[in-house]
């Protein structure tokens, strides 16, 4: 049986050595950083640990980590006796067979008040002023038609002049590249390939791509062949760039140039390049292109068959993975892709601007509805709102009076992996069904993409995988409908608050109940914000200052 003894009321000093145990000299503090493995008979000594009758075990204690180790009672011990015990981390996940890299994760080092560094928020930039003055008000006829058929042309029009930092940082911490989603309180949800079609208006249906290598000679190969610029002129600017990259800046420039010489092929392939690289290619470079994606553009006729929607999501995926690592301190993709989508489906989180109602929408990007406005919260100050979040403080659909523009396609419910060169992401939806208008139940383990060996097939032949997501499921009752059981399991295998309880409460994360909550996003908007101030100023509701808000917020959630 295991005993609990204290050394000082058995009237030991508080330092005692016992120099006859197995042949060394062991000296037992009152509160020990282990225990050595004793025999039987001189357990009497050892009060201020656990121990066992016949041989006693290091007493399990988390790691600098936080982490609980895995360790077995005795060196003997079978595997299965190993598993049985108790895993995990402070606040999640308790089961880590799903987030396997959390250990290297922003988010465990939050948990215990570690930082990125001096700047809690990471380095975001976003090319939307710049493109602003780069893209004309009307392109060349010769020009126009190209960038039209190409898929691309809405990418000219949809950039946030900013990017509210702390606001994205606050999601990415949230993000976890082992399921492709942002773990909130309530569940998964997800940017997915509908979010992609309906704010950028980008093709989602066609082909992946898969590049070849550039070496730097290569590149200036490319720069001569299909950009019309000189042997010398393309050499000194790749070896500007120090590998195979062509600058924004120098491809606007040979826009310019072409288009004053009215060669037409030349300008548009700078163009677009330009347009991808600022957009839906942006790297952490924040200046620079990959030259390969130069061979995207040699057949201005035939680069419409690309699927740019998917492009846009592994590349954002990608760099979201990198940037949820506690190492990384710079995200690229398209930020003004992740801040819409917060915009659209978070309403009272953040500040935005709105330039227009969706009512009033003439077919235009939903991304083109937002626009800049300087938020005064910081990333630590939006760790507790995003823990404080509710079902009924998410808009589950918010696209569904754009409709009349981007009809739904169920290849959006396609589970697989997507491609883009050499980068191969997992896409989930069977994760974030809430969003689609069905009732989430517990997901597959996700996909392991090294495996993945016929992603074009798997792509092209999607209708079987769109069974398997929905015919498990059925059309939620409710916005935010789940399963039983779902969010037990959830608060198991995630780390879904980021700020942990106070000092003094119990470590370990509680499993939410939350109600049903106002159907009508406008009542859920006025009871998110009714709920949020009574619990800033730790309102009861029994105190009569404050009845008249409770009524309020009553009536808010009965809608």
């Amino acid at each position: 049986m295991w005993i609990g003894l204290d050394l000082v009321k058995l009237g030991f000093p508080a330092q005692t050595s016992f120099p006859h145990l197995t042949g060394s000299i062991y000296t037992v503090m009152k509160i020990l950083p282990y225990t050595p493995t004793i025999t039987s008979g001189e357990e009497k000594f050892f009060g201020v640990f656990a121990l066992y009758t016949g041989t006693l075990k290091m007493v399990r204690r988390r790691g600098a980590d936080g982490r609980i180790p895995v360790r077995t009672l005795d060196r003997g011990a079978s595997s299965s006796a190993a598993a049985a015990e108790p895993t995990g981390y402070p606040g999640g996940p308790y089961d880590t067979s799903l987030l396997v890299k959390y250990e290297h994760h922003v988010a465990r080092h939050i948990w215990f008040g570690e930082e990125r560094g001096p700047k809690k928020e990471l380095k975001v930039a976003g090319h939307g002023l710049k493109l602003n003055s780069r893209v004309p008000l009307a392109l060349p006829p010769q020009m126009e038609s190209w960038v039209s058929r190409s898929g691309l042309a809405s990418l000219q029009r949809t950039s946030l002049n900013k990017i509210d930092t702390n606001l994205v940082s606050a999601f990415v911490e949230r993000w976890h590249l082992e399921t492709s989603s942002f773990h909130m309180p309530f569940g998964e949800m997800s940017i997915t390939l509908d979010d992609v079609a309906c704010l950028l208006h980008l093709p989602i249906r066609g082909i992946f791509w898969s590049p070849q290598d550039v070496t730097e000679e290569l590149a200036v190969e490319l720069a001569v062949d299909y950009l019309g610029v000189s042997q010398s002129q393309a050499q000194s600017h790749v070896r500007s760039c120090r590998g195979s990259y062509y600058k924004l800046e120098w491809l606007y420039d040979i826009f310019v140039h072409h288009r004053a010489a009215s060669s037409w092929a030349y300008a548009t392939r700078a163009y677009l390049l330009m347009l991808v690289g600022s957009t839906i290619f942006a790297d952490k470079t924040f200046t620079l292109v990959e030259a390969r994606y130069l061979l995207l553009f040699r057949d201005l006729d035939g680069c419409s068959g690309y699927s740019w929607g998917a492009a846009a999501l592994v590349t954002l995926y990608r760099y979201l993975g990198d940037a949820s690592m506690y190492s990384c301190k710079q995200l690229g993709g398209y930020p003004t892709l992740l801040q819409c989508w917060i915009h659209e489906y978070f309403p009272t989180v953040g500040k935005r601007g709105e330039n227009w109602n969706p009512a009033g929408n003439c077919g235009l990007p939903r991304a083109m509805r937002w626009s800049y406005r300087q938020g005064v919260l910081k990333v630590d100050d939006l760790r507790p709102i995003l823990d404080e979040l509710t079902p009924t403080d998410v808009i589950w659909r918010p696209f569904e009076d754009h409709r009349a523009w981007r009809v739904f396609d169920e290849i959006c419910l396609y589970r697989g992996c997507l491609k883009w060169g050499e980068i191969v992401v997992p896409y989930l939806p069977d994760r974030c069904l809430r969003q689609f208008g069905y009732r989430q139940y517990v997901p597959s383990p996700p996909l392991d993409c090294m495996m993945a060996t016929d992603i074009d097939v798997d792509w092209i032949s999607y209708h079987q995988s769109v069974v398997d997501v929905i015919g498990s499921s059925s059309v939620a009752t409710t916005p935010s409908e789940v399963v039983d059981g779902y969010l037990e399991w959830y608060y198991r295998v995630s780390h879904p608050r980021l700020v942990p309880p106070h000092r003094d409460a119990p470590r370990e994360v509680p499993v939410p109940v939350y109600d049903a909550g106002p159907s009508d996003p406008d009542w859920a908007r006025v009871s998110t914000l009714i709920r949020r101030y009574l619990r800033q100023v730790n309102a009861e509701e029994e105190d009569p200052q404050f009845s008249d808000l409770f009524e309020a917020l009553h009536i808010s959630r009965s809608h």
